[in-house]
């Protein structure tokens, strides 16, 4: 839907309307003509600006950057951390990659998506990459000023963005929450209990 009134599709729909305007008055004579029309359409289509990128402190959100971003993320820590700590670092990685198809209906300036953002591009890789820079054997075993491993300390840090990633995903899920739980009291009313209840356990 986003795309039907986007630039692209507006500048490639006059576009093909010029071609058939070409076909019906003759300048264009060819048992071709749709495919004629079709490529104009295509030409306006690609040369059209694209959707803008929302603006975020400043900045510019740019999901495909924050996916890119992601990806490297998972590739450099993939045989480096212990299983537990990969698999923190995945459940991070899911959260941000579902909040990321609702990131236009954030307002302008939010904090955050600017978080999601930050997080995704700067936290999470400086994170990493000083723990990777560390031998597997050290980052395990040897005990810091504070008296905690790298392990332990990448594990916070992780905690942290997990954390504060959830209160995001959270709080963008919420209207479709609420609409099934909408939903569930109109069936219970309609039909009786409603189709995704729980069933109650015997006493």
């Amino acid at each position: 839907m986003r795309y039907l009134y986007s630039g692209k599709n507006i500048v490639g729909g006059i576009l093909a309307l010029l071609g058939l305007l070409l076909v019906f008055t003759g300048a264009i004579r060819s048992v071709f003509w749709p495919v004629v029309v079709g490529v104009m359409y295509g030409i306006g289509a690609l040369l059209a600006p694209g959707p803008p990128r929302v603006a975020v402190g400043g900045t510019s959100f740019d999901p495909e950057s924050i996916r890119r971003s992601l990806q490297r993320q998972l590739n450099i820590a993939n045989g480096k951390l212990t299983p537990e700590l990969e698999a923190k670092l995945q459940d991070i990685a899911d959260t941000i990659m579902g909040i990321l198809p609702h990131y236009a209906d954030f307002p302008p300036g939010s904090p955050d998506l600017f978080v999601v953002g930050r997080t995704a591009t700067d936290y999470l890789p400086s994170a990493l990459q000083a723990y990777v820079n560390l031998p597997r054997a050290y980052a395990t075993l040897h005990k810091m000023q504070n008296g905690k491993t790298a392990d332990q300390i990448l594990g916070e840090q992780l905690t942290l963005l997990a954390a504060k990633m959830n209160e995001v995903a959270d709080a963008v899920h919420k209207k479709d929450s609420d609409a099934l739980l909408a939903n569930g009291r109109f069936l219970e009313e309609k039909f009786g209990a409603s189709p995704l209840a729980l069933p109650q356990a015997a006493g």
